[in-house]
């Protein structure tokens, strides 16, 4: 049986309870699911890959086991493709979600046929979050408990304080 591996892509800045829901239940459905921390320098990313990288080993620490945390450069279905991957995981929040979703899985499709996308919905306390969302709630130091975990939120509130002295 051929083994069935997921990379769940994101910038992942900061990550939320949606992400940690999304994480959690890809690694039922997969034997591995390598999280996929975007190297993306178009975006102004509040925290660095590391600390990105570093905070998503935190929050999952207590799941399954088979999950991998790295970091990519490039286009999505080239770094599945390297790694053995044949899934994407992307979450669908709300249904303007659908169509960009819907348009990434089809040119994803079509640069690497071997690699499908499964789409999951996250948990429907999660279905309003976002990490824009949450760093802004952060930026006016509003309460951050049940959009993400108590780490990322001292984490937010460390940041921003050395951020703006």
């Amino acid at each position: 049986m051929t083994k069935r591996t997921a990379v769940y892509p994101g910038s992942f800045d900061p990550p939320t309870n949606g992400h940690i829901d999304l994480i959690g239940r890809a690694a039922k459905l997969f034997d591995t699911v390598t999280v996929a921390v975007a190297e993306n320098n178009a975006k102004n990313a509040f925290f660095t890959v590391a600390e990105r990288i570093e905070l998503l080993k935190e929050v999952t620490r207590d799941l399954p086991g088979n999950i991998e945390i790295t970091s990519f450069n490039g286009l999505t279905v080239d770094f599945a493709k390297n790694i053995g991957a044949n899934a994407l995981i992307r979450g669908l929040r709300v249904v303007s979600d659908f169509e960009y979703e819907l348009t990434m899985a089809i040119a994803n499709k079509k640069l690497e046929p071997s690699i499908e996308t499964v789409l999951l919905m996250p948990h429907e306390d999660c279905m309003l979050v976002s990490s824009r969302l949450v760093k802004e709630i952060a930026q006016f130091g509003g309460k951050l408990t049940q959009f993400v975990p108590d780490v990322i939120a001292e984490h937010l509130k460390r940041k921003q304080e050395h951020n703006n002295p």
